[in-house]
């Protein structure tokens, strides 16, 4: 929670700054968070491929539950 009163006070004393000191305000805000987004795309992603592949589930287990779970469609209440 001190975050957010923290930046409820910024957002006060920005709204108080003349057009031109808020517009150089984002100036030199702007790169930053922009440098700050870049860094946290760069995250590496774990392929999912193959995430299955251990798993032992034959067709006719598949097929049972494909039933349970279209047995109820379609439904009267829609």
């Amino acid at each position: 929670m001190e975050n957010a009163s923290a930046l409820e006070k910024i957002i006060d004393l920005a709204k108080q700054l003349p057009l031109r000191d808020k517009v150089r305000l984002i100036e030199r805000v702007a790169p930053e968070i922009e440098r700050e987004l870049e860094a946290s795309e760069s995250i590496t992603r774990k392929s999912l491929r193959g995430l299955w592949r251990d798993l032992d589930i034959s067709e006719r287990e598949i097929d049972e539950a494909r039933r349970e779970m279209w047995a109820g469609f379609p439904r009267e209440d829609l």
